[in-house]
């Protein structure tokens, strides 16, 4: 991993919408801040999430989105321009993504240290961002799903921060095999063994877990 860094640091609180003949409150639309900015426990300051259920939480309390996946983005959708925060994400890096980083891997942003904990699986309210319900098919297809952040010390960040690994996770379980054996149908031998890796990564949520103790007993 090389000069990985934090591009845009995005921001926004719930706003409601219009979707398919109904209002729906969404924290999904995110603006780059200026400054320093509070990473605390539960997320950034001046950020909040719509319905804590599914966002939010102590196991993402920031949503990571790759600048590289930018490009492949802007070519799929034909030129629509995405300008950062688009994906809903609070920090656009560079220099990292999910087939580099791991689960429970350890990193220094800023003053903050944080841990990586989970992909992103997304929800229709990407769909509700980029005005086509199929988004969401596609960003889970595609892989490019960016990934969560837990925070382990509290402290300030802000755009061109450096983005420091402190810490490798020893069981190498990369967040692309997660997401890869969430969509697959059927788990292979080999799928059976980063499962178990995965289950033993402490960073990473027990709902994961349990999901994937269940896929554990098909194979």
């Amino acid at each position: 991993m090389n000069s990985m860094k934090i591009v845009s640091l995005n921001a926004g609180l719930p706003r409601e919408v219009q979707w398919h003949d109904r209002t729906v409150t969404t924290g999904i639309y995110k603006e780059p801040v200026d400054g320093r900015v509070s990473l605390r426990r539960l997320n950034l300051d001046g950020d909040r999430q719509a319905d804590l259920s599914v966002h939010g939480g102590e196991f993402k309390a920031v949503y990571c989105y790759p600048i590289e996946h930018y490009a492949w983005w802007t070519k799929e959708l034909r030129g629509r321009p995405l300008p950062a925060g688009m994906f809903g994400e609070n920090f656009t890096t560079d220099g990292l993504d999910e087939n580099s980083v791991h689960l429970g891997d350890q990193f220094s942003i800023g003053t903050a240290r944080v841990v990586v904990t989970q992909p992103r699986l997304p929800c229709y309210k990407l769909g509700i961002r980029f005005e086509d319900d199929d988004m969401v098919k596609r960003f889970l297809a595609s892989g490019r799903t960016g990934f969560y952040l837990a925070v382990q010390q509290e402290g300030n960040v802000g755009a061109g921060d450096t983005i420091a690994l402190v810490d490798r996770d020893p069981h190498r379980v990369r967040v692309a095999d997660i997401t890869r054996l969430y969509v697959e149908k059927t788990l292979s031998r080999d799928d059976a063994v980063v499962v178990r890796n995965a289950l033993r990564v402490a960073a990473l949520p027990e709902s994961w877990k349990a999901h994937l103790r269940e896929r554990l007993a098909t194979v």
